[in-house]
C-alpha cells in the first residue's frame, strides 16, 4: 500500500458558468426588496420602521452568518457547505414569496441572509480548482456577477411586482437559484477540506457573531436616529465586552474560529483597514447623491423622481459591476496597494470637484460612476489579494471577514453622511442646506485621500513569505491510499 498524491480536478467552463449563474441569481434575489419597498409597505400595511426592518434584515443576518459560512467551508469543504447553504436560501426565498404578512416575510429574509456566505465559499472553490494565476481574476468575476445580479433584481422587481404580484419577485429568482444550485452540484468537482481534522471553535463562533450583531444593529439604529446617547454608550460597552471576550477565547482555543496570527499579518490587517476606508467613502457617496438629486431646494437640488434617480445612478451601478470583474485582474497585474492608491486618487478628485460645483445632474451621475468604479476595483483587488495571501485553510474565513468589513464600511459612511446633512438642516425649510452637501462632498474627498496616506504609511509592511501563506501553483492533495 502506498500514498498517491493527485492534483485536484481543474474547473471546466460549464462548472464556472454554473457558479457564475448562481452568483447572478443570488444577486437578483438579494436586491428585489429595495425598489419594491414602497409597494410592500402599501400591500402589507407597514410603517416606515417596519419597512426599514424588512430592508435591513437580510443585510444584518448576512453579515453575521458570513464568517461562520467561511469557517465551515474551510473545515468541511466549500462545495459541501455551499449546497447546504443554498437549501437555506431557497427555503427563505419561497417563504418570502408565500408570506401572508410581515412575520413570515421577515423569517424569509433572515434565511435569505445566508446567501452572503456564498462569496467566501465560492472563493474556496476557485482557489482549490484553479491555478494561482487565474484565482484572483476568477474571484473578481464572481463578485461582478453577484453585483450584476443586483442590477437585474432592481430593474426587474418593479415590473414583476406590478404585472404579477410582489410574491413573484421572490419566487422567480429563487427558482433560478434552485436551478443554478442543481447545476453546480452536478458540474462542480468536490474540494477536499484543508483542515478536516480540526474541531469547530463554537464559543468563538458565538462570540464573533454576537459582536458583529451588536455592532451592526447599533450602527443601523444610529443611522436612523433612534438611539439615545445613554443607550448608544451602553451598546458600545457591550460591543467592547463581547470583542474582548472573543479575543480571549481565540487566544486559548486549540483550533480558533479566527487565527489571530493570520489576522495580524500585514497582508490581512492592511486589507481590512483599506477596505473599511474605501467602503466608508462609498457609503457617504451612496447617501449624499440621491438626497441631492431628490431635493428641490432654493437654487439647488433637482427634484428628481424615484425613477429619475435610478436612471441617473444606473451608469454607476454598471461601472461597479464592471470594476468588480477588473479588480481581480488588476490585483494580479499591479498589486492591490497600487490599485487602491489609484482608486483613492480618482475618488478624491471626483468628490472635491463635486464640492466645488454640483449644479447639473450629469455631474452627480459622472461622480457616481467614477467613485463606484474606483471603489469596486479597490475592494475586489483587496479581497482577491487577501484570498491568495493567506494559507489555503484560511481562505474562507479571511475573505468572509473582508466581506463583513465592506458591509460595516458602508454603514459607517452612511452614518457620517447622514450626520453631516442633519447638522446642516435649514431651520426655515427643514431641508439640508446646500452648504451641507458641499461639506459632505468635501469630507468624502478627504476620507478618500486618507487612502493615499494609508497606502504610503503601510508601504514598508509586507506579509511574511512562507510556504504556508504563499499561493500554491497547484498543490497536490492526498486523495487516498491506493494499492
Amino acid at each position: 500500500m502506498s500514498d498517491t498524491l493527485l492534483p485536484p480536478p481543474r474547473l471546466r467552463r460549464p462548472a464556472i458558468a454554473a457558479l457564475g449563474v448562481l452568483a447572478l441569481a443570488l444577486g437578483a434575489l438579494q436586491s428585489v426588496v429595495e425598489p419594491a419597498l414602497p409597494l410592500l409597505q402599501r400591500e402589507l400595511g407597514l410603517g416606515p420602521s417596519e419597512g426599514a426592518l424588512v430592508a435591513n434584515t437580510l443585510l444584518v443576518t448576512g453579515a453575521v452568518l458570513t464568517p461562520v459560512a467561511g469557517k465551515l467551508g474551510d473545515r468541511y469543504g466549500g462545495k459541501r457547505v455551499l449546497m447546504r447553504l443554498m437549501a437555506v436560501v431557497a427555503a427563505g426565498g419561497l417563504l418570502a414569496g408565500l408570506a401572508p404578512g410581515l412575520p413570515v416575510l421577515l423569517l424569509g429574509q433572515i434565511l435569505q441572509g445566508a446567501m452572503v456566505g456564498v462569496l467566501p465559499l465560492s472563493f474556496i472553490l476557485v482557489r482549490a480548482h484553479l491555478p494561482a494565476g487565474r484565482t484572483q481574476a476568477a474571484i473578481g468575476v464572481v463578485i461582478a456577477l453577484f453585483t450584476g445580479g443586483g442590477m437585474v433584481g432592481m430593474l426587474g422587481a418593479g415590473l414583476i411586482a406590478e404585472h404579477l404580484s410582489w410574491h413573484w419577485m421572490f419566487v422567480l429568482p429563487t427558482l433560478a437559484v434552485v436551478a443554478a444550485t442543481v447545476s453546480v452540484a452536478r458540474l462542480m468537482p468536490s474540494d477536499a477540506p484543508v483542515r478536516h481534522d480540526e474541531s469547530i471553535d463554537w464559543p468563538g463562533v458565538v462570540l464573533l457573531s454576537a459582536t458583529l450583531l451588536a455592532f451592526i444593529l447599533g450602527l443601523m439604529l444610529l443611522t436612523d436616529g433612534g438611539l439615545p446617547p445613554l443607550a448608544a454608550g451602553a451598546l458600545l460597552t457591550l460591543v467592547a465586552v463581547l470583542a474582548t471576550a472573543w479575543v480571549r477565547v481565540e487566544r486559548r482555543a486549540v483550533s480558533p474560529m479566527v487565527d489571530l496570527r493570520m489576522l495580524a499579518r500585514p497582508a490581512m490587517w492592511q486589507a481590512c483597514l483599506l477596505t473599511l476606508l474605501v467602503t466608508t467613502t462609498l457609503g457617504m457617496v451612496i447617501l449624499l447623491l440621491p438626497q441631492l438629486l431628490a431635493l428641490s431646494g432654493d437654487g439647488y437640488g433637482f427634484g428628481a423622481s424615484t425613477t429619475g434617480i435610478g436612471l441617473y445612478l444606473l451608469p454607476g451601478a454598471v461601472a461597479g459591476a464592471v470594476s468588480d470583474a477588473v479588480g481581480g485582474v488588476a490585483a494580479r497585474r499591479f498589486g492591490a496597494r497600487a490599485v487602491v492608491a489609484v482608486a483613492a486618487l480618482a475618488t478624491a478628485a471626483a468628490m472635491f470637484a463635486l464640492a466645488a460645483r454640483h449644479d447639473a445632474a450629469w455631474q452627480l451621475a459622472l461622480a457616481k460612476t467614477l467613485t463606484a468604479f474606483a471603489a469596486g476595483i479597490a475592494t475586489t483587488a483587496l479581497l482577491a489579494g487577501a484570498a491568495t495571501a493567506v494559507g489555503p485553510g484560511d481562505t474562507g474565513i479571511a475573505t468572509s471577514l473582508l466581506v463583513v468589513t465592506r458591509v460595516i464600511g458602508l454603514l459607517v459612511g452612511s452614518q457620517i453622511a447622514s450626520a453631516l446633512l442633519d447638522a446642516g438642516i435649514d431651520p426655515g425649510t427643514g431641508l439640508p442646506a446646500e452648504a451641507a452637501f458641499t461639506t459632505g462632498f468635501a469630507v468624502t474627498g478627504v476620507t478618500a485621500a486618507l487612502g493615499l496616506l494609508l497606502v504610503r504609511a503601510t508601504r514598508g509592511a509586507r506579509a511574511a513569505a512562507s510556504p504556508e501563506t504563499a499561493e500554491p501553483a497547484h498543490t497536490p492533495t492526498k486523495e487516498g491510499t491506493r494499492s
